[in-house]
């Protein structure tokens, strides 16, 4: 990786001694010898690293404007603020405008060539972090054989090619993100940035800065999501979280394609992709007079229901395979062996649904048990499964043995159709029956057969 280090000061002398020093150790740099000079720089192409003198044309803190506006642009970038008028309240504030480090005039050299060289290590470590997420993510695949998942990954092939706007609705954990992910990859926007707002996870009061960003006193740009996501997609996670005068401002955006940043004059226009997620009905939410039923129609041009796991059974051993085989490799670990028909599996309830699934198979993975008693241990501890099991032998000690039987045959012969996803074939093979003979026993337990 070829590292490129901005050098901002106004004096000619500091600027060439650290172009020497930085190109001698290796590095690319550029230079700029004022305020204008430096954001146009930065907003040209953003730095590696940026070196920035506190004082330079504009004002006694010219420089923090200018760590506040990378920061803004890209908060991983690693700033080093240096000053020949230093004193503890510069250092301070240098810090907590997110400065890597801040360095007094006259500065030692090697000193100073050590603080780049943790900047560049700690630019690395995120860089590669992000690229290993990213990569994990975006390798997840859409896993399973339910008509539900089959209808979602139609949805997907067909849409993406399309600028529709699209609305997600499942459970949490149930994989709305990775639908949303996949969308876009598959889209013609797949080179262009993915955003993601989570209206949970917000301030009420921060959802404007956040959303549309932010024209500051001192000159500087906050961006929103709005302008991060231009060109490409922006998923705005728990849509129905969003307060409704926000959702008043979202709904000009979608009618004109512009806003203005906070504090801002001038219209910002925007060519963006939105795809909103929900855990909740957003229909219930219109009736009790949350959300905006003329923005509803807006996000909703197209519409995606993903089921909670416990209603799609048959995809439980495909995930079960899929994760353990990922996370396997990712541990670098061999082959996790969980019996994907394991009871205590099957009958949990997965209120977390794939996520929670995945967190399970995760923890297997970190104990890394030898034995498949233990496994089925960990299984046992983890989902508390048998409670369930237990309440319902508890029940059926205050019942006739032929209800008791009956009880059992049902939740057997139920449970054992979702994990065939409804073919009665594989389910009669499966329970030792004749395929007539299980039509039979389900109609006799008002047991309805599903295609």
């Amino acid at each position: 990786m070829s590292i490129e280090i901005l050098i901002v000061d106004d004096n000619s002398d500091i600027r060439n001694i650290l172009n020497d020093l930085i190109e001698d150790a290796g590095y690319k740099t550029r230079l700029a010898a004022n305020y204008n000079q430096a954001l146009n720089e930065i907003d040209k192409k953003m730095p590696d690293v940026a070196i920035l003198d506190v004082k330079l044309d504009k004002g006694d803190n010219d420089g923090i404007q200018l760590l506040t506006h990378i920061k803004s642009k890209n908060n991983d970038v690693p700033v080093i603020m240096i000053s020949g008028h230093a004193n503890i309240e510069m250092a301070v504030n240098s810090l907590k405008h997110g400065a890597f480090e801040f360095v007094e005039k006259p500065f030692d050299k090697t000193r100073l060539l050590n603080f780049i060289s943790r900047a560049v290590e700690n630019l690395s470590l995120k860089t590669q972090n992000k690229e290993y997420e990213n990569k994990l993510f975006s390798s997840y695949e859409l896993i399973g054989d339910s008509k539900n998942i089959i209808n979602i990954k139609d949805q997907i092939e067909k849409i993406s090619i399309t600028e529709s706007r699209i609305f997600i609705n499942g459970p949490s954990g149930s994989g709305k993100e990775l639908i949303a992910r996949k969308i876009h990859k598959n889209s013609k926007r797949k080179n262009k940035p993915f955003v993601i707002i989570n209206g949970a996870l917000l301030d009420n009061d921060k959802y404007d800065l956040e959303l549309f960003g932010e024209e500051k006193n001192d000159g500087s740009i906050s961006y929103g999501a709005l302008e991060k996501a231009n060109k490409g997609t922006l998923l705005v996670d728990q849509v129905s979280e969003i307060p409704l005068a926000i959702q008043s401002k979202i709904l000009r955006v979608l009618t004109d394609q512009k806003f203005k940043r906070v504090n801002g004059n001038n219209d910002i226009n925007v060519d963006v992709r939105l795809i909103c997620s929900s855990s909740k009905d957003l229909k219930q939410e219109i009736e009790l007079g949350n959300f905006r039923e003329d923005l509803f129609h807006r996000l909703n041009v197209f519409e995606i229901n993903i089921k909670p796991l416990s209603e799609r059974i048959s995809d439980i051993p495909l995930l079960i395979k899929y994760f353990s085989n990922k996370i396997s490799e990712s541990y670098n670990i061999k082959n996790l062996e969980i019996d994907e028909n394991n009871s205590y599996i099957l009958n949990h309830e997965w209120h977390g649904n794939v996520r929670e699934l995945r967190n399970l198979i995760e923890r297997i993975a970190i104990l890394q048990p030898n034995t498949q008693e233990k496994i089925s241990n960990i299984i046992k501890e983890s989902l508390k499964s048998g409670a369930n099991i237990s309440r319902f032998n508890e029940n059926s000690l205050s019942v006739p043995l032929k209800e008791a039987r009956e009880k059992f045959e049902k939740e057997y012969l139920s449970l054992q159709l979702k994990k065939f996803n409804g073919n009665i074939s594989k389910t009669a093979t499966f329970v030792g029956m004749e395929r007539s003979a299980l039509h039979r026993k389900l109609k006799g337990l008002g047991i309805k057969e599903f295609n």
